[in-house]
């Protein structure tokens, strides 16, 4: 199994370092291109074996699996240069939400899937959202899946809820680190605790947090009944919360929306303009 990325920037570095060291493969059955290619260069320096393609069109010749990592400004220009070398018996994965599965199936005659993964699949965890096209079988999902199953958490959701399920999963880790940060701050303004110390203590908690809501048994609204009770201190701090975050992940939400149907509009004129 040859797998090809076209693309090395950051979620495609990540995804290429997470696949290597989780085991999904190694760095001999990887052959990468970009259009910076000391990019990849690097990339190979550090994981010797790994394939420095010259062209797209390398790539997709040489691949069993043919990830597309570029922006989505990028995607048809990309996609127009490789589909002359894409076959009916491979697989193309794409990590750019706002171009559509039928945008794809349009041009490609490969197996489509559309997978959106998370800087926390760096650290072999989180999830991957999947969402998969029309010539993809039953066991070429149960394939696919497995292979992110090395690095994360695959998640089958419906293209329609592709930017909330995003906006969880893919943009929830910078949301959650903002809001991290806010907290280490007050504290370190409010109390003289140093910045680091401070960093420390919310990052354990956390992580631990995390392993509450995955494998703990407990759910958000559970975890703070569980550790707020009655006139206690974390009672009146969730309180202050309650009072202050009213409808602020509501606007979020409006917000990221609004500039997914921004992209989406962009994609759909890049896709369906004659050429």
């Amino acid at each position: 199994m040859k797998a090809g990325f076209i693309g090395t920037g950051s979620m495609g570095s990540i995804l290429i370092e997470a696949f290597i060291h989780s085991g999904a493969f190694n760095p001999e059955q990887i052959i990468a291109g970009n259009r910076t290619i000391r990019k990849v260069e690097l990339l190979a320096q550090t994981y010797p074996g790994l394939q420095v393609a010259r062209s797209n069109r390398e790539v997709a010749a040489q691949s069993d699996i043919i990830f597309l990592c570029v922006k989505p400004s990028e995607l048809k220009t990309v996609i127009d240069e490789i589909k002359e070398d894409v076959l009916p018996s491979q697989f193309v994965v794409s990590i750019t939400s706002p171009v559509l599965i039928k945008h794809l199936e349009g041009l490609l005659s490969a197996k489509i899937s559309k997978i959106i993964p998370s800087i926390t699949n760096y650290v072999l965890s989180g999830a991957t959202l999947c969402i998969h096209g029309n010539r993809m079988q039953p066991e070429d999902k149960e394939w696919l899946e497995n292979l992110f199953a090395y690095i994360s958490s695959p998640i089958c959701v419906s293209e329609n809820y592709t930017r909330i399920s995003s906006d969880l999963s893919s943009c929830g880790p910078a949301f959650l680190a903002n809001f991290i940060q806010s907290f280490i701050d007050a504290a370190v303004e409010a109390t003289g605790i140093s910045s680091e110390e401070a960093t420390l203590l919310a990052s354990e908690m956390t992580l631990g947090t995390g392993k509450l809501l995955t494998t703990g048994g407990f759910n958000p609204i559970s975890l703070q009944k569980r550790v707020s009770v009655p006139g206690g201190i974390t009672e009146e701090g969730l309180h202050i919360l309650k009072e202050e975050l009213a409808g602020v992940f509501a606007r979020v939400i409006s917000a990221t929306h609004a500039k997914y149907e921004e992209d989406l509009e962009k994609a759909e004129l890049r896709f369906t303009l004659k050429q």
